[in-house]
């Protein structure tokens, strides 16, 4: 099969750090060529794959200030669609400005929407529902208003995360520096346990960093340690006594939740989103409604095997599991 995967180039693929949805366009690109699959991957010239890489913008514009996003996704998108009758289908994982392009081509177009930024996106994916193929990556994050072929589960490469049974004696908070991912509240949390609070991910709201983290750290109780790349990634997240996820939004998936697991650290989330359908209640980690019952929770840790975290993951959300089921969507489209 030609398949056409369409990343983002806000970072490179995969990413070196952050970058949740070039880590998924990358994982589904790899596998699909292990499945000896004839794919290009649309991504910046800077992104390493065994697919053929064809690139317009030299790397991600996040990591390099003279580029204009705008101009450079034009440029990126078109490229794929200028090209598009030479496959068999096309997976989108650009959001809904690559929708826009999807009267060029009689090729078929899936879409994987990584969660809806705002309800006045809406207007792109309806008026392309009937002509576009839209894949949901949880149930929660379904709308009623549009039309989907199915729900895919991110997929991480199991062996990438290193099972830890004995942990060290920290709380972590890993993810965007943002009041929708609760860190203050995993501040909170952590300093009502007694216990040390790692904080690792990339600010996105500087202001909400300035008022609400930069002014509680100190060093040995809350401390802030920035993005991190896979190699310091697992050793946090394996050694971890649990994961803080006090998110204030409706989580569409959760990568770092499942990356906690594989490594066999339970997750203490606030109940949002797709919460329930990553995590076991009681058995992978703790679904709470506040940072008190979050708190309540912590003292519970001893229950949790953390074995049957990891095995949970191998279960659930692997690549491979993730491509057997885009794979199927491919073939009910060309049938």
């Amino acid at each position: 099969m030609r398949i056409a995967v369409l990343s983002t180039i806000a970072w490179r693929t995969p990413p070196r750090h952050y970058g949740p949805w070039e880590s998924v366009a990358s994982n589904l690109t790899e596998e699909l060529v292990n499945r000896g699959h004839e794919v290009t991957l649309y991504a910046t010239g800077d992104s390493i794959t065994r697919a053929k890489l064809n690139w317009v913008c030299p790397r991600g514009y996040e990591e390099d200030e003279d580029l204009i996003p705008k101009v450079w996704e034009s440029l990126h998108i078109s490229a794929l669609f200028e090209e598009a009758d030479q496959y068999d289908i096309i997976h989108n994982h650009f959001d809904y400005l690559p929708l826009t392009y999807s009267a060029m081509t009689n090729t078929p177009i899936v879409t994987t929407i990584h969660g809806f930024s705002s309800a006045g996106i809406l207007p792109v994916y309806k008026k392309y529902d009937d002509a576009t193929h839209y894949i949901s990556i949880s149930d929660a994050d379904r709308t009623p208003k549009l039309n989907y072929v199915d729900t895919v589960y991110h997929g991480i490469k199991i062996g990438q995360f290193h099972f830890q049974p004995e942990p060290d004696d920290y709380l972590l908070f890993f993810g965007r520096i943002h009041h929708d991912k609760g860190v203050h509240d995993a501040i909170k949390i952590a300093r009502a346990c007694g216990k040390k609070l790692i904080i690792a991910g990339i600010i996105q709201d500087q202001g909400y960093y300035a008022s609400h983290v930069e002014t509680h750290l100190s060093p040995g109780q809350v401390e802030f340690i920035g993005s991190v790349g896979p190699e310091i990634r697992n050793e946090l997240l394996g050694h971890a006594i649990a994961l803080l996820h006090p998110i204030h939004f409706d989580e569409p998936f959760g990568l770092s939740v499942v990356e906690s697991m594989a490594c066999g650290t339970p997750v203490i989330a606030f109940n949002r989103g797709s919460m329930t359908e990553l995590i076991e209640d009681k058995r992978t980690g703790f679904l709470v409604s506040d940072a008190e019952e979050a708190i309540e929770s912590v003292q519970k840790l001893e229950q949790i095997n953390r074995a049957e975290c990891r095995t949970h993951v191998e279960r659930h959300f692997t690549v491979k599991q993730m491509v057997d089921r885009y794979e199927m969507v491919y073939q009910k489209i060309l049938e």
